[in-house]
């Protein structure tokens, strides 16, 4: 489980294809003090580490991933947010967010907000696709408060820190971007369409 606060943004150094598999290696100021088999969030996606040296790691995406995921537009040089899985007892400063990406979205648009900015994505609806105006939503990682959901659309305010401490600040309008939605919502309107 994660909060979708982000630690580090790392840069991927490598990529390599095996069969259905890629391998992507990624270096950052965390890489040092991860172990193998530790699940890591990148720009959202839960991946296991499955290699390591003194300042890179290594994971693997299968092709389930690859599919659900905008992993599969990841080059070398891009920027990726990343996160470890909470711990025991610490702090929830974000929301939960289960590192299992929902759909991708777009960015729409980027605006700019007396020195923060407004982002706006369009996604594909469907029943779990539940957003709420003031909720949560985890774009590429991180954990964000909805502002303005109409149909398939959605806004979220950006503070300067998170747009130089994530890849917010590598997003224009046409990116694509990983959407996890609030699993607490998700279990919300999987009751409802029961009960309909």
């Amino acid at each position: 489980m994660f909060t979708g606060i982000i630690e580090a943004a790392g840069t991927i150094t490598n990529l390599k294809h095996e069969g259905d598999n890629v391998h992507f290696t990624v270096q950052s100021t965390i890489s040092n003090e991860l172990k193998i088999d530790q699940s890591l969030a990148h720009d959202g996606v839960c991946l296991t580490v499955v290699a390591l040296t003194e300042d890179t790691h290594t994971v693997t995406a299968i092709r389930e991933t690859m599919d659900r995921t905008r992993l599969g537009e990841w080059k070398i040089g891009d920027r990726v947010n990343l996160e470890r899985a909470m711990q025991a007892g610490a702090r929830l400063d974000g929301h939960i967010v289960q590192g299992h990406v929902d759909t991708v979205g777009e960015c729409l648009n980027v605006e700019e907000a007396g020195g923060s900015w407004y982002f706006t994505f369009r996604y594909k609806l469907s029943p779990e696709t539940l957003l709420v105006d003031k909720g949560s939503v985890c774009i590429n990682g991180v954990s964000l408060t909805v502002v303005e959901p109409v149909d398939d659309t959605f806004k979220v305010a950006i503070i300067p820190y998170t747009y130089e401490f994530t890849n917010f600040n590598t997003l224009e309008p046409g990116k694509k971007v990983n959407l996890e939605f609030d699993i607490i919502g998700k279990y919300i309107a999987r009751q409802m369409a029961a009960y309909r």
